[in-house]
């Protein structure tokens, strides 16, 4: 059973299932959600907890399924929890979880904890037998749009809220500029607010007081605002990631991967192939799927061919070779390269992508 975090409350009101499968890479709400399910299970009497790591190709998985099978000797029921930070169980453990599934006894509850799942392990036989005995949970990282509306709703959470119309707009955008993507440095200024300030209402200049500029720029997330043709946001990142003392070598590889995988796909578009079988064959999937299925079709090959030119242009100059048409200086190069690729995607850029 397949369930969205913000269900995750009114579900756990109903009664509790035997196993719950919580996946994703954003560790703030993955964290949030773990915690609502061990707080829902102690008050429901499971009173003890073990916890098995899995780590490495070679875990022992017997410990966990004889945890299963035993009886507790201090109380009743008890929370088992298993943890895959690979997100890679293997032979031996594929095979365990379905057992576990088959034989996990009703006074035992499961937590299991992983990080984010491509399309390959979600059609897994093991994670579908998790996904059968029990719930599986998806927490996925907020989105730059939706972001200023999470920050409200955490804010009415704790009996705040910014001044209505347009300075209250400004404010959320204003914060959200300044943790973007970092939901844990988020949730810590909006403690922040908490403390500072009595509930109600909160201006403008009490958020920029507050919040900090704690934005961890993501250089995958620079790569979707650049397909999306997001300018201000790209620069803004660029700059961000610079000041962080991010490698300009892995802001190119990320550009320049993101163009030879568009060149990829359209090639095999021009080989005659549906675009859908096109992307998973380019192992295209997510967020950036969506963003190829909006571009491809009007990018043409010759255009594709500039853009690995100067790829490779900026490859040499960010391992401190000139070229007499580009500028020497690497994130200036990096820079230029981002906005010939949002010149040809941001044409064919559904609209309001910003």
């Amino acid at each position: 059973m397949q369930l969205r975090a913000e269900a995750l409350q009114a579900h756990i009101a109903k009664g509790l299932k035997p196993i719950y499968t919580v996946h994703g890479d954003e560790p703030l709400l993955a964290q949030e959600a773990a915690d609502t399910i061990r707080a829902a299970a102690r008050a429901q009497g499971y009173a003890e907890r073990k916890v098995f790591t899995v780590a490495g190709a070679h875990f022992d998985w017997s410990p966990v399924l004889n945890a299963a099978q035993a009886m507790s000797l201090f109380s009743e029921r008890q929370l088992i929890e298993i943890r895959i930070p690979s997100g890679k169980p293997g032979k031996d453990g594929s095979e365990a979880l379905q057992r576990y599934c088959e034989a996990a006894p009703e006074d035992i509850l499961t937590l299991i904890t992983l990080p984010r799942l491509d399309k390959t392990q979600l059609g897994s036989a093991w994670f579908l037998a998790l996904d059968g005995a029990g719930v599986t949970l998806k927490v996925e990282p907020v989105e730059r749009r939706a972001l200023p509306q999470w920050i409200a709703q955490r804010l009415a959470a704790q009996g705040q809220r910014v001044t209505e119309g347009e300075e209250g707009q400004r404010a959320l955008a204003f914060f959200a500029d300044r943790v973007e993507g970092n939901l844990l440095a988020a949730h810590q200024e909006l403690q922040k607010l908490a403390l500072l300030h009595p509930a109600g209402e909160l201006t403008f200049e009490h958020i920029e007081q507050a919040v900090l500029d704690v934005a961890r720029f993501d250089v995958f997330k620079l790569s979707e605002a650049v397909l999306a043709g997001q300018t201000a946001r790209v620069m803004r990142m660029l700059g961000g990631l610079e000041a962080e003392g991010e490698a300009a070598v892995l802001v190119h590889w990320t550009l320049a991967e993101d163009i030879r995988a568009l060149k990829r796909v359209r090639d095999g578009m021009d080989a005659g192939k549906p675009l859908p079988m096109a992307l998973r064959e380019a192992r295209v999937w997510g967020n950036k799927e969506r963003l190829f299925e909006r571009l491809l079709p009007g990018l043409k090959t010759r255009e594709l061919a500039r853009l690995l030119e100067a790829a490779q242009v900026v490859d040499g100059i960010v391992k401190g070779l000139r070229h007499p048409q580009w500028p020497s200086e690497p994130w200036a190069a990096l820079q230029r390269l981002a906005m010939m690729l949002m010149r040809e995607a941001a044409p064919k850029a559904a609209p309001g992508r910003h």
